[in-house]
């Protein structure tokens, strides 16, 4: 059974007449075609009984064709309404429309008013978004092998960065300086914002790269990942310029105890809230627990944060092919910021991280 008629079934089992399937990721893990639309309309729509179809902007069609789509693809032109065009190619192909199924997660507001225009009788309630999370959890040996590759490109990227981190030298400019080494290798596309950021501005786990340049005795946090084939890698690193004060290095040490111990430990059937424990306890028992402000990790594949959440009250069981972040930090404010992190599948026995740069201190510049 391949994924479309999977979804196909299970529009069935529920009651539902067609499924508007609207995430472009999502579009991506059932079709194999991938395009950001931004303001546009892009959505697959499924049936338990009939053909599905892609409906896109107009200029998308030919590249869908390309992917190897054997369905129809119908396209609309910038000054058409989208949203009647897919109501009568649906209505071409479906007497009854009494309940579609829908991504609740991803269908913004104003999406799901103009269809429900479009779709006056019909019943939006039923939600694709627990079982397209389902069927994205388990990867395969295919998927496993493409997050490897992303995970050596990671490799690649850190050892570029490291390189860069020189005392004067601006977070933003060592960003670019490992970007343009992956170009260079043909890697084009990074899983999110390169992360790069010195000294006290890393206490700032979602702050942005800056102009802040690197000085002497501090601590650099680097978050980066690459793409490859649609598959992501997502990986930290802290490394030393100069010589950290005590209260930087003790801060490493204890992130860096909780990560590798963490990962020993993750198996199959623990739970996720224990392997949340595991790192929490040891940051917690060293007096960092109000620093460490975030789950321990999350799900990822063709997206950095997908399903599940490894944290505190999910009680979800680790399965062979999971894969999430392990991810330990501890953040002081005005003093430093470290996080480590290695993605993982998991395995029959045990867990396999996608990056395999040393996670031991490492003094640059």
């Amino acid at each position: 059974m391949n994924k479309i008629e999977q979804i196909q079934n299970w529009i069935a089992e529920n009651k539902g007449d067609f499924g508007l399937i609207s995430d472009p990721k999502t579009i991506q893990y059932l079709t194999g075609f991938y395009s950001d639309p931004v303001e546009r309309v892009l959505m697959l729509a499924v049936f338990k009984d009939a053909e599905p179809f892609i409906f896109a902007p107009a200029l998308e069609v030919e590249a869908i064709k390309d992917t190897g789509w054997n369905h129809p693809v119908y396209g609309y032109l910038d000054h058409e309404n989208p949203w009647k065009m897919i109501a009568d190619r649906v209505q071409a192909l479906l007497v009854d429309q009494k309940t579609v199924a829908i991504e609740k997660a991803n269908l913004p507001v104003e999406r799901l008013e103009a269809l429900q225009r479009v779709f006056p009788a019909t019943n939006f309630a039923l939600n694709l978004t627990p079982e397209i999370e389902k069927m994205r959890l388990i990867k395969s040996a295919d998927e496993i092998e493409k997050l490897n590759v992303a995970g050596k490109w990671a490799d690649f990227a850190f050892a570029k960065g490291f390189e860069a981190a020189k005392i004067g030298t601006s977070e933003q400019q060592v960003a670019a300086d490992l970007e343009y080494a992956l170009k260079g290798e043909g890697i084009m596309e990074m899983s999110f914002d390169t992360l790069i950021q010195a000294g006290a501005h890393a206490a700032e786990p979602h702050g942005a790269t800056g102009p802040a340049k690197i000085e002497n005795n501090q601590l650099v946090l680097f978050d980066l990942g690459t793409v490859w084939e649609g598959y992501i890698s997502d990986a930290s690193r802290t490394v030393a310029v100069g010589k950290p004060d005590q209260k930087s290095m003790d801060i490493y040490n204890v992130c860096l105890e909780a990560q590798l111990t963490a990962q020993a430990a993750a198996k199959p059937g623990m739970m996720a809230s224990e392997l949340d424990k595991i790192a929490r306890d040891i940051i917690t028992k060293a007096g960092y627990g109000e620093y460490f402000i975030h789950r321990l990790g999350h799900g990822m594949g063709m997206g950095e944060h997908e399903f599940p959440s490894i944290m505190e009250g999910n009680d979800m069981l680790l399965r062979p092919g999971m894969c999430f972040s392990i991810e330990p930090g501890i953040y002081i404010p005005g003093v430093a910021g470290v996080r480590i992190e290695d993605c993982v599948h998991i395995t029959e026995t045990g867990a396999e991280p996608f990056t395999h740069t040393t996670k031991e201190l490492q003094y640059v510049d």
